[in-house]
């Protein structure tokens, strides 16, 4: 992933980045706010040996008393040291963990020998500091007096006594805060990303699996919070931004019919509310709009739309032309002023699947071919049954409408797999309910751009499509605005008077 692509996931996830950064940072402060102070305080005493005043006397006491002296710091917890100190200061209750709170470090290179005490109270802190420094210099002096009327070889000085501090050494409230702000970030960063990867909704053109001979992602239309009420929106609102991305898919569509035998084309999803039903219904529309004669047939027998789209009789379709009962003539419907016939479905029958592939189905498209230029086929969606397969192999091929942020990679995958295994051909995808606010929108923009395409993906034969429209994926208003213009200037120029020559007497 890019350095972008990680900012988009944190974007897109911050309010879970948020809380884990905030559950860290009241944790730090909590375990702050619950710990006793504590202080420390620390004495520090010198290690010194009698010998001659040679120079080769002196070097060799001074190296004989950095080795002993390591000695020294390892007998400061001893008994026989703490015992003393114990019995003098009173501490029997605290005699088992005595030892714990003394530390007694040699610097390197030095013969100075530190004990620092921890406790709750600062003056009982200096006082078993300054004891136990105490207690340790007659322990060594026990310990390095071999003859008893020989003075001791070794002699402890104390050069700083511990002194009773004014702050706590424990805990420190700054670095506990800036402590539990970076493993929050570090846990938030490291759950989002986990989200994301465990997030399998098809969020960009990216997520798109590439198929050889498929022409990838052929448009993508915008989500509309009023599409259901208003469906029609190429009819409805000719010069809108969707509007223009319908009439930007039929373009791309029509790159694949010059390509192929076959006029037919279903439009299907993989799971239902995808919104394939009102995708066609605008795409046919925009299709009929350039003057081709089109036939919009509704073979979703098992959620028919298509008549309450267009405002049609439904009762009497293809289900009753299959049978056999009526003629085509009498159940195709002409739609509008425009070259767009429909075909509703009709009754629902109990064989849709059986219905749709058999002989009278293929006559059917057959003949429908002979008469019209382009033929969309509405069909149920490919993973609850296999309508849509089925007339994958009746037709020129399927194109997928994919949802974003709803349908997912293995739905996707599983809806393929369906139309390979009857041989049928997949053409196409179209990326539907693009989200136009936050981070996905972002995305989707960032990666579907023509322009960016070159070769626009898998189109391979079908030409160097890549400079087909720039970005498209921005969907700005531009045709809209563009279009007023238009309209203002041929209204003025046809609001001017002409002036004709006077006729000769």
């Amino acid at each position: 992933m890019r350095f972008s692509e990680y900012l988009l996931v944190v974007r897109k996830r911050i309010v879970l980045v948020a809380s884990i950064f905030l559950v860290s940072i009241l944790s730090a402060f909590a375990v702050t706010a619950l710990t006793t102070p504590t202080y420390e305080s620390t004495t520090r005493l010198f290690v010194s040996t009698s010998g001659n005043e040679s120079a080769s006397d002196l070097l060799t006491g001074n190296s004989f008393t950095q080795q002993r002296v390591k000695s020294y710091a390892d007998i400061v917890t001893s008994p026989a040291v703490l015992d003393a100190v114990v019995a003098e200061l009173s501490l029997q209750d605290l005699a088992d963990k005595l030892p714990d709170n003394i530390t007694a470090t040699v610097p390197l290179n030095t013969i100075i020998l530190e004990i620092t005490v921890t406790d709750p109270s600062p003056y009982r802190a200096a006082s078993i500091a300054n004891a136990v420094a105490n207690s340790l210099e007659k322990v060594v002096t026990s310990l390095e007096t071999v003859d008893p009327t020989l003075a001791s070889p070794v002699k402890l000085s104390v050069v700083q006594p511990g002194q009773i501090a004014k702050t706590p050494s424990a805990p420190r409230p700054l670095l506990n805060l800036a402590l539990g702000a970076l493993i929050g970030l570090a846990l938030g960063f490291g759950a989002a990303l986990l989200r994301e990867s465990l997030d399998l909704r098809i969020r960009s053109v990216e997520d798109v699996p590439d198929k050889e001979g498929v022409v990838n992602v052929l448009g993508g239309i915008v989500f509309d919070p009023n599409a259901d009420s208003n469906p029609l929106i190429v009819h409805t609102s000719p010069k809108s931004t969707r509007a223009e991305a319908f009439r930007q898919l039929r373009t791309n569509i029509q790159f694949i019919e010059a390509a192929e035998v076959k006029k037919s084309i279903v439009v299907t999803s993989s799971i239902p509310s995808e919104g394939k039903s009102s995708t066609i219904a605008n795409l046919a529309i925009a299709m009929a709009d350039t003057g081709a004669k089109v036939l919009l047939i509704d073979c979703d027998f098992r959620k028919p739309k298509m008549h309450k789209y267009f405002s049609i009789e439904g009762a009497v379709g293809l289900t009753n032309l299959l049978v056999g009962q009526v003629k085509q003539t009498d159940v195709v419907q002409r739609w509008g002023r425009k070259h767009l016939d429909l075909l509703p479905a009709g009754q629902v029958p109990p064989n849709p699947s059986e219905l749709l592939g058999s002989e009278a189905m293929k006559k059917f498209l057959a003949k429908a071919e002979k008469e019209y230029d382009v033929i969309l086929v509405d069909s149920a969606p490919l993973l609850p049954v296999t309508d849509a397969a089925i007339l994958s192999k009746l037709t020129g091929g399927v194109v997928l409408v994919v949802a974003v942020g709803k349908t997912t990679k293995p739905q996707l995958s599983a809806a393929l797999g369906h139309v390979d295994t009857v041989g049928g051909r997949v053409l196409g995808f179209i990326m539907n309910k693009i989200p136009t606010k936050g981070v996905d929108a972002y995305r989707y923009r960032y990666s579907y751009k023509y322009g960016s395409y070159g070769n626009y993906g898998a189109y391979g034969k079908y030409g160097n499509y890549g400079a087909y429209g720039g970005a498209y994926g921005a969907y700005t208003q531009a045709y809209g605005t563009e279009a007023e213009a238009i309209e203002k200037a041929e209204s003025k120029s046809a609001a001017k008077p002409t002036t004709k020559p006077a006729k000769k007497a």
